[in-house]
Protein backbone atom coordinates (compact mmCIF):
# COMPACT_ATOMS: atom_id res chain seq x y z
CA UNK A 1 0.00 0.00 0.00
CA UNK A 2 1.43 3.37 -0.97
CA UNK A 3 2.04 5.62 1.54
CA UNK A 4 0.81 9.38 1.42
CA UNK A 5 3.39 11.92 0.87
CA UNK A 6 1.43 14.37 2.49
CA UNK A 7 1.59 12.57 5.84
CA UNK A 8 4.97 11.60 5.57
CA UNK A 9 6.18 15.00 6.06
CA UNK A 10 3.77 15.30 8.27
CA UNK A 11 5.15 12.71 10.19
CA UNK A 12 8.77 14.34 9.42
CA UNK A 13 8.05 17.79 10.94
CA UNK A 14 6.39 16.20 13.89
CA UNK A 15 8.81 13.89 14.94
CA UNK A 16 11.48 16.79 13.66
CA UNK A 17 8.99 19.15 17.13
CA UNK A 18 9.49 16.31 19.47
CA UNK A 19 13.13 15.86 19.50
CA UNK A 20 13.41 19.52 19.92
CA UNK A 21 11.42 19.38 22.88
CA UNK A 22 13.56 16.49 24.43
CA UNK A 23 16.85 17.78 24.03
CA UNK A 24 15.86 21.32 25.98
CA UNK A 25 14.03 19.32 28.47
CA UNK A 26 16.94 17.55 28.68
CA UNK A 27 19.57 20.76 28.86
CA UNK A 28 16.93 23.67 29.64
CA UNK A 29 18.08 23.14 33.32
CA UNK A 30 21.12 25.61 34.33
CA UNK A 31 24.31 25.89 32.40
CA UNK A 32 26.98 24.38 34.85
CA UNK A 33 31.16 23.41 34.42
CA UNK A 34 32.96 25.81 31.64
CA UNK A 35 32.04 28.66 29.94
CA UNK A 36 29.92 27.75 27.08
CA UNK A 37 28.93 30.60 24.52
CA UNK A 38 26.94 30.05 21.30
CA UNK A 39 27.67 32.40 18.97
CA UNK A 40 24.81 32.54 15.71
CA UNK A 41 24.76 34.73 12.30
CA UNK A 42 24.25 34.23 9.06
CA UNK A 43 26.10 34.57 6.00
CA UNK A 44 29.14 37.28 5.70
CA UNK A 45 27.60 38.21 9.24
CA UNK A 46 30.82 38.14 11.08
CA UNK A 47 29.80 35.34 13.74
CA UNK A 48 33.52 33.66 12.98
CA UNK A 49 35.59 36.87 13.54
CA UNK A 50 33.57 37.65 16.76
CA UNK A 51 33.87 34.02 17.70
CA UNK A 52 37.34 34.17 17.41
CA UNK A 53 37.55 37.98 19.06
CA UNK A 54 36.46 35.83 22.13
CA UNK A 55 39.14 33.27 22.36
CA UNK A 56 41.78 35.82 21.78
CA UNK A 57 42.51 36.30 25.50
CA UNK A 58 43.44 32.81 25.49
CA UNK A 59 47.53 31.98 25.09
CA UNK A 60 46.67 28.28 23.33
CA UNK A 61 43.18 27.77 21.55
CA UNK A 62 42.24 24.41 20.31
CA UNK A 63 40.21 25.30 16.67
CA UNK A 64 38.02 22.17 15.86
CA UNK A 65 36.82 22.78 12.28
CA UNK A 66 33.58 20.48 11.33
CA UNK A 67 33.69 21.08 7.73
CA UNK A 68 34.88 19.16 4.57
CA UNK A 69 38.71 19.67 3.41
CA UNK A 70 38.60 21.66 0.36
CA UNK A 71 39.26 19.35 -2.54
CA UNK A 72 40.99 19.72 -5.59
CA UNK A 73 37.77 20.82 -7.63
CA UNK A 74 36.70 23.89 -5.45
CA UNK A 75 38.89 26.78 -5.57
CA UNK A 76 36.55 29.12 -3.76
CA UNK A 77 35.73 26.76 -1.12
CA UNK A 78 39.53 26.05 -0.60
CA UNK A 79 40.11 30.09 -0.54
CA UNK A 80 37.39 30.49 2.18
CA UNK A 81 39.59 27.85 4.47
CA UNK A 82 42.61 29.55 3.49
CA UNK A 83 40.87 32.88 4.84
CA UNK A 84 39.59 31.57 7.73
CA UNK A 85 43.21 29.53 8.51
CA UNK A 86 45.37 32.54 7.73
CA UNK A 87 43.50 34.83 10.35
CA UNK A 88 43.96 32.90 13.50
CA UNK A 89 46.95 32.77 15.82
CA UNK A 90 49.74 30.80 14.44
CA UNK A 91 50.04 29.25 17.98
CA UNK A 92 46.26 27.78 17.73
CA UNK A 93 46.01 24.17 16.94
CA UNK A 94 43.92 23.06 14.41
CA UNK A 95 42.06 19.80 14.22
CA UNK A 96 39.69 18.97 11.31
CA UNK A 97 37.35 16.06 12.44
CA UNK A 98 34.00 14.78 11.76
CA UNK A 99 34.66 13.58 16.16
CA UNK A 100 33.74 16.58 17.64
CA UNK A 101 32.24 15.32 20.40
CA UNK A 102 35.74 13.28 21.44
CA UNK A 103 37.31 16.43 20.86
CA UNK A 104 35.07 18.20 23.36
CA UNK A 105 35.14 14.92 25.68
CA UNK A 106 39.10 14.81 25.58
CA UNK A 107 40.53 18.69 25.54
CA UNK A 108 41.99 20.54 28.21
CA UNK A 109 42.40 23.40 26.34
CA UNK A 110 39.85 26.46 25.33
CA UNK A 111 38.38 25.26 21.94
CA UNK A 112 36.25 27.37 19.13
CA UNK A 113 34.18 24.75 17.14
CA UNK A 114 33.50 26.08 13.73
CA UNK A 115 30.80 25.71 12.49
CA UNK A 116 27.98 23.55 13.39
CA UNK A 117 26.33 24.02 10.20
CA UNK A 118 29.07 22.90 7.69
CA UNK A 119 29.26 19.78 10.53
CA UNK A 120 25.81 18.96 10.30
CA UNK A 121 25.96 19.05 6.47
CA UNK A 122 28.59 16.10 6.58
CA UNK A 123 26.15 14.40 9.45
CA UNK A 124 23.48 14.61 7.25
CA UNK A 125 25.27 13.14 4.47
CA UNK A 126 26.62 10.48 5.87
CA UNK A 127 23.02 9.26 7.34
CA UNK A 128 21.64 9.32 4.00
CA UNK A 129 19.16 12.16 4.61
CA UNK A 130 18.91 12.95 1.32
CA UNK A 131 18.40 10.02 -0.59
CA UNK A 132 15.95 9.46 2.52
CA UNK A 133 17.95 6.17 3.76
CA UNK A 134 15.86 4.35 6.27
CA UNK A 135 16.92 5.20 9.94
CA UNK A 136 18.32 8.16 9.03
CA UNK A 137 16.67 10.36 11.08
CA UNK A 138 17.45 8.40 14.27
CA UNK A 139 21.26 7.99 13.42
CA UNK A 140 21.39 12.00 13.21
CA UNK A 141 19.08 12.41 16.23
CA UNK A 142 22.03 10.04 18.57
CA UNK A 143 24.94 11.80 16.76
CA UNK A 144 23.40 15.26 17.90
CA UNK A 145 22.26 13.91 21.34
CA UNK A 146 26.36 13.07 21.58
CA UNK A 147 27.08 16.51 20.94
CA UNK A 148 25.39 17.76 23.52
CA UNK A 149 26.43 16.00 26.21
CA UNK A 150 29.79 16.44 25.06
CA UNK A 151 29.17 20.03 25.34
CA UNK A 152 27.26 20.64 28.18
CA UNK A 153 29.91 18.22 30.10
CA UNK A 154 32.55 20.83 28.67
CA UNK A 155 34.61 21.81 32.36
CA UNK A 156 37.20 24.37 29.41
CA UNK A 157 36.01 27.86 28.18
CA UNK A 158 33.94 26.95 24.91
CA UNK A 159 32.70 28.70 21.92
CA UNK A 160 30.58 26.98 19.26
CA UNK A 161 29.68 28.68 16.14
CA UNK A 162 26.58 28.02 13.70
CA UNK A 163 24.41 29.39 11.03
CA UNK A 164 20.65 31.33 12.40
CA UNK A 165 18.48 29.70 9.77
CA UNK A 166 15.32 30.67 11.21
CA UNK A 167 14.47 34.04 9.35
CA UNK A 168 14.88 33.51 5.80
CA UNK A 169 12.41 31.82 3.27
CA UNK A 170 11.13 28.61 3.60
CA UNK A 171 13.42 26.47 1.70
CA UNK A 172 12.31 25.17 -1.89
CA UNK A 173 13.94 22.01 -1.71
CA UNK A 174 12.97 18.86 0.80
CA UNK A 175 17.00 18.47 1.69
CA UNK A 176 16.75 22.52 2.59
CA UNK A 177 13.98 21.99 4.87
CA UNK A 178 15.48 19.08 6.27
CA UNK A 179 18.41 21.04 6.81
CA UNK A 180 16.78 24.08 7.92
CA UNK A 181 14.36 22.07 10.59
CA UNK A 182 17.43 19.72 12.14
CA UNK A 183 19.64 22.66 12.22
CA UNK A 184 17.52 24.74 14.41
CA UNK A 185 16.47 22.11 16.76
CA UNK A 186 20.46 21.50 17.12
CA UNK A 187 21.00 24.96 17.63
CA UNK A 188 17.91 25.13 20.30
CA UNK A 189 19.54 22.33 22.11
CA UNK A 190 23.33 23.44 22.17
CA UNK A 191 21.90 26.80 23.34
CA UNK A 192 20.01 25.87 25.95
CA UNK A 193 23.67 23.95 27.32
CA UNK A 194 25.52 27.18 26.95
CA UNK A 195 26.07 29.80 29.40
CA UNK A 196 25.94 32.91 26.78
CA UNK A 197 24.08 33.20 23.11
CA UNK A 198 24.99 35.51 20.94
CA UNK A 199 23.46 36.27 17.64
CA UNK A 200 25.75 38.74 14.77
CA UNK A 201 23.93 40.94 12.18
CA UNK A 202 25.99 43.07 9.74
CA UNK A 203 28.21 42.88 12.39
CA UNK A 204 26.61 43.44 15.19
CA UNK A 205 26.54 41.72 17.96
CA UNK A 206 23.12 41.19 20.09
CA UNK A 207 23.63 39.11 23.50
CA UNK A 208 20.46 37.01 23.70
Amino acid sequence: MMTDPRRRVTEFVAERLEVGATLLRNYGRRARGGQRTLVLGGVRSGKSRHAEQLMAPYRYVVYVAGSAPPGDDDAEWAARVAAHRDRRPAHWRTVETMDIPGVLRTTTAPLLVDCLGTWLTRVLDEAGAWEQRPGWQHTVDERLQDFVDAWHGLTVPAVAVSNEVGSGVVPGTHAGRVFRDVLGAFNTAVAAGSHSVRLVVAGRVMHL
